[in-house]
């Protein structure tokens, strides 16, 4: 999504490209979710996955600082990232793998995630991505199998996910349609 990198929800809430100025707050929020699971990467990591697809990374912006953000990025579908290293690989593939979604504690639960997986999947069609996968953590693979996501048998996660990790996968374009441009290379708990 190259044409608009803000758009407004309409609740003084808008959804903008990740600055270089947002990643101590992306850090920050990604450890007060993930850092009580074990699972925290840390701001070094974080902003490697957000280089390494700027145009598929949002932040949720608010007059207070930032509210939320996600990080998605090209990736080879059935393969998981390494949670324990930063990317060094910028992959070209037709799967955008949803690595991280999070939205402020005081803000949740008013659709805010949901409006940030909506811009997504724009961003994602218009770049002519076939899927979504991700790793649900913590036992929400329940949530995202109601929003179409599907377990993908024989794909078992690394055990640095955690042993209740699911490895699931959703299809939002079947095939290249004419015209879609190729993918470039460069929560709430999922990675």
């Amino acid at each position: 999504m190259t044409a608009d990198p803000e758009t407004g929800t309409g609740t003084g809430i808008r959804i903008r490209g990740i600055s270089a100025a947002d990643w101590d707050a992306v850090a920050a929020l990604e450890a007060a979710v993930y850092g009580p699971l074990g699972l925290s990467e840390g701001r070094a990591a974080l902003e490697s996955r957000g280089k390494a697809s700027p145009s598929t990374c949002f932040a949720l912006h608010h007059a207070r600082g930032l509210a939320g953000y996600l990080l998605a990025f090209p990736y080879p579908a059935n393969r998981c990232p390494d949670l324990l290293r930063p990317e060094r690989t910028a992959h070209r593939s037709h799967n955008l793998h949803l690595h991280d979604i999070v939205v402020a504690e005081e803000l949740r639960g008013r659709g805010h995630g949901r409006t940030l997986l909506n811009h997504l999947s724009g961003a994602a069609r218009s770049a002519g991505y076939r899927s979504v996968s991700l790793v649900a953590v913590s036992g929400m693979d329940t949530f995202w199998a109601a929003l179409g996501y599907r377990a993908q048998d024989g794909v078992t996660p690394p055990p640095h996910y955690g042993g209740s990790a699911v490895y699931m996968s959703k299809t939002i374009r079947e095939g290249r349609p004419h015209g879609a441009k190729n993918p470039r290379a460069p929560h709430d708990s999922h990675r």
